[in-house]
C-alpha cells in the first residue's frame, strides 16, 4: 500500500521535489529509492533522478520548475503606448438625421445631418435660402458654382439646422393637433376652445350655425369649471365627418370675413390708408398680402388665434399700403398701431393653427 502511495506522489509531483509520507503506525519507513536484487542500491546519476514508472492508462504530467530554483522572469516587450482616442459621441454612431424637401435636387451634409434641399437658379446677385414646412429651399444666381452654394450653407449651418428643427417640431405639433370631425369636437376659436354641437334645428333657421358664448369659469371645490363656447351646427346626429367639417369651415370663413372687415375699418384710418377689397385665403404658411391698389388678402385660419394676433396681421397688411417692403420704416409704421408686434409675430411662428382637413 505504501508503495502505491509513493508511486502516485512521484508521478504527480514536480521532478526533483520529494515529499515525505508519514508511515502508518507499526509500518516500516518507506524507502526513497528502490533496491535491486542482492540488497545493493543502484548508484544515482549526478543531476538526474530516475522517474517512477507510469502505470498503464495514465498520462505523465510535464515536470514543473523545481521549488528550490527561482522562476525565470517573464519576457517583457516594450510597446509604445497608444494615443488616447476620444470616444465618438453617441450622435455620430447613430444614423444621420435627414431633412428632405419634397422637390429636393441636391444634398449637403451639415454636421451630422443630411439636408436635401431644393435649388432654384434665377437671375439674381445673391444666394438666398428659406426654411419652411417642406424644408430648405435655396435660390442662387446662374453663374454661382454648386460648391459655392454648399459652402454658404455650411457657413450658415447653425442657423439652417435651428430653423429645420423648429419647422419639424412645428409640423409634429400640427399633426398632434389634427381635428377629428365628430359631434362634440373642440377646436380653437379666437384663442379659446370652441365645441361643435350637432343640432338639426339650426338647418331650419337658415343660418347653418349659431354661436353660444362660453359661461364664465367658476372655482368649485378648488377646481375651475366652466362651459366652453359652443357652435351649434344644423346637421343630424348621424352626419359624416366630411359633412361636419364642411359645415364648420363654412361658418368659420363667414365669421372670419365679418371680423376682418371690422378690424380693417378700425386700423385703416389710424394708418391713413384705404383698403378697397378683401379676399380670404387658406395658405398654410402665409397669413396675408397687400397690393398697392388697396386689395387685401387675409388667411381665414387666423380666427383660431386670439384677437390681438389678428390685429397684428391686419395692421401689417394695411401698413404695406404705405410702405411696400419690410424696411425699418415699415416696422415703425406697424408699431404706431401695434407696439408689441414682435411678440405677436413670434406667437404666429411658434403656435401653428390646427389641421382641419
Amino acid at each position: 500500500m505504501e508503495r502505491l502511495v509513493q508511486l502516485a506522489l512521484d508521478l504527480f509531483d514536480p521532478q526533483g521535489v520529494q515529499r515525505s509520507v508519514a508511515p502508518a503506525p507499526g509500518a516500516a519507513p518507506v524507502p526513497t529509492q528502490a533496491k535491486v536484487p542482492g540488497g545493493r542500491t543502484p548508484p544515482a546519476r549526478p543531476g538526474r533522478q530516475r522517474a517512477a514508472p507510469v502505470p498503464q492508462g495514465l498520462k505523465q504530467k510535464q515536470p514543473l520548475a523545481p521549488i528550490d530554483k527561482a522562476l525565470e522572469a517573464p519576457e517583457v516587450i516594450a510597446v509604445q503606448p497608444l494615443r488616447s482616442v476620444p470616444s465618438a459621441p453617441t450622435a455620430s454612431l447613430l444614423p444621420p438625421t435627414e431633412f428632405r424637401h419634397p422637390q429636393a435636387n441636391r444634398e449637403v451634409l451639415l454636421g451630422d445631418a443630411l439636408v436635401a434641399y431644393s435649388l432654384h437658379r434665377s437671375r439674381r446677385s445673391t444666394i438666398g435660402f428659406t426654411v419652411g414646412a417642406d424644408g430648405l429651399a435655396v435660390r442662387a444666381p446662374t453663374w454661382v458654382a454648386l460648391s459655392a452654394v454648399d459652402g454658404v450653407l455650411r457657413e450658415r449651418s447653425a442657423w439652417v439646422m435651428t430653423k429645420l428643427v423648429q419647422a419639424r417640431e412645428r409640423q409634429q405639433r400640427l399633426e398632434g393637433g389634427r381635428i377629428c370631425w365628430a359631434d362634440g369636437v373642440v377646436l380653437p376659436y379666437m384663442g379659446h376652445p370652441l365645441q361643435v354641437v350637432l343640432d338639426p334645428t339650426q338647418s331650419r333657421s337658415g343660418r347653418g350655425g349659431a354661436l353660444v358664448a362660453a359661461e364664465p369659469a367658476q372655482a368649485v371645490d378648488a377646481q375651475v369649471t366652466g362651459t366652453p363656447a359652443q357652435l351649434f351646427i344644423g346637421l343630424p346626429a348621424d352626419a359624416s365627418a366630411a359633412q361636419i367639417r364642411d359645415a364648420v369651415l363654412a361658418w368659420l370663413m363667414r365669421d372670419a370675413r365679418r371680423h376682418f372687415i371690422e378690424r380693417l375699418d378700425h386700423f385703416a384710418p389710424l394708418l391713413g390708408v384705404q383698403w378697397t377689397s378683401l379676399r380670404l385665403s387658406s395658405a398654410e404658411t402665409r397669413w396675408g398680402s397687400a397690393k398697392a391698389d388697396g386689395s387685401i388678402r387675409l388667411n381665414w385660419r387666423l380666427v383660431h388665434y386670439r384677437p390681438a394676433v389678428i390685429d397684428y396681421v391686419v395692421a401689417h397688411e394695411l401698413a404695406h399700403l404705405r410702405v411696400m417692403d419690410h424696411s425699418p420704416r415699415f416696422w415703425n409704421t406697424v408699431a404706431t398701431v401695434v407696439p408689441d408686434y414682435a411678440e405677436l409675430r413670434n406667437h404666429l411662428r411658434e403656435e401653428p393653427a390646427p389641421l382641419l382637413d
